[in-house]
């Protein structure tokens, strides 16, 4: 049975986290050690839901905040065990997130009386499909626990703010036609070749570009899968292919959907998946002070998190944690040690200081 030593430096741990393999549906090992960890810390009260522990202070205090991060990993590609080199820390789930967890572990157990209540959540299953997301089977079953005033996302965001995040949606978008013998193919209506108008009208899309909050989104609608064919002597009859659309998060959900079907007028236009985005809010008082606090630096996060989960729930939330997201899924996954230090040491500074600046 894996165990954390949570006395560990926070790198120490990031390793010790990563060391214990936990791809999605698969996390018992690392709840059951984040949970044995958690139980002897007599200033946190402690609840387990699942493979998601949460961890709360209860202080009285005027604001209470979540800080959050997801304990799954996508499948392993021969990137285990973890390994530091040159001042950077390699492996499975290093900036994706466990740089961040044991971040949120390492100020739970250092931190027993913060100026403000906090909420730590530590949760399963955000790498697949929504359906066993932890922090949304924690809001169906226990929303007093996500609760807030603000939020802090630890994904990566190379130690600094990433505001709100975009919607997506995907959508099969359908062609048909009439089979006939490859030979006699003017017998028949090719339906892949009915799909080039698709692949046309995508090759001229111009993305919008709004601005919300100071910050430039950036939209995109592009094809992420073709499928058609029946033999390799017949003309097809169905061709079907995929897009997925990135919505700003000043669109709705109908809002984006009835923009790619107006897009695809005409055509058969079938809805697979969607999540709302999430607006930046930052003009939010916790909002404000956190972003103050930890230099002012802001950008727009181009793809979704789980910060729209919290935005549902009337909760403003931010990404913030070490590592660069595009290496998040690769290989070659690695943080740089210095990005996990920097978050801790602003987000404990934040935690421990009524007002003023913390430096980077």
């Amino acid at each position: 049975m894996a165990t954390l030593d949570l006395s560990l430096d926070v790198v120490s741990l990031t390793a010790a986290l990563v060391d214990i393999e936990s791809v999605s549906r698969d996390e018992a090992e690392i709840a059951d050690a984040v949970e044995a960890a958690l139980r002897p810390l007599e200033h946190l009260e402690v609840v387990r839901h699942g493979h998601t522990v949460v961890a709360r202070t209860d202080l009285g205090r005027g604001e209470r905040v979540v800080i959050a991060g997801h304990l799954d990993t996508v499948p392993v590609n021969d990137n285990l065990p973890s390994r530091l080199e040159d001042g950077v820390l390699h492996g499975l789930g290093t900036c994706d997130m466990k740089g961040g967890d044991a971040v949120i572990l390492k100020l739970a157990a250092t931190v027993p009386e913060p100026v403000r209540d906090v909420t730590y959540v530590l949760y399963e299953a955000e790498e697949i499909d929504a359906t066993y997301n932890g922090l949304r089977l924690l809001a169906e079953a226990r929303p007093d626990l996500m609760a807030a005033d603000f939020a802090i996302l630890m994904e990566p965001s190379n130690a600094s703010v990433e505001a709100g995040c975009q919607g997506t949606l995907r959508v099969e978008v359908r062609t048909t036609g009439e089979r006939a013998h490859s030979a006699r193919s003017w017998r028949g209506v090719n339906a892949i070749h009915g799909a080039a108008e698709v692949l046309n009208r995508l090759a001229a899309y111009e993305p919008r570009r709004p601005v919300i909050d100071g910050l430039e989104y950036h939209e995109g609608l592009n094809a992420v899968r073709i499928s058609g064919g029946v033999a390799g002597n017949v003309v097809p009859d169905e061709c079907v292919v995929e897009v997925n659309f990135r919505f700003a998060p000043d669109r709705s959900e109908a809002e984006a959907e009835a923009f790619v079907r107006e897009f695809f007028e005409g055509y058969d236009v079938r809805l697979t998946d969607m999540s709302p985005g999430a607006l930046p809010g930052l003009d939010r008082p916790a909002a404000k002070a956190f972003v103050e606090a930890v230099g002012g630096r802001v950008a727009p996060k181009f793809g979704w998190t789980d910060v729209a989960r919290f935005t549902a729930l009337g909760v403003p939330a931010v990404n913030f944690g070490p590592g660069d997201p595009l290496y998040a899924h690769k290989q070659d996954e690695h943080v740089p040690v210095a990005d996990i230090e920097r978050c801790e040491r602003q987000l404990r500074a934040w935690l421990t200081s009524a007002a003023g600046e913390v430096d980077a």
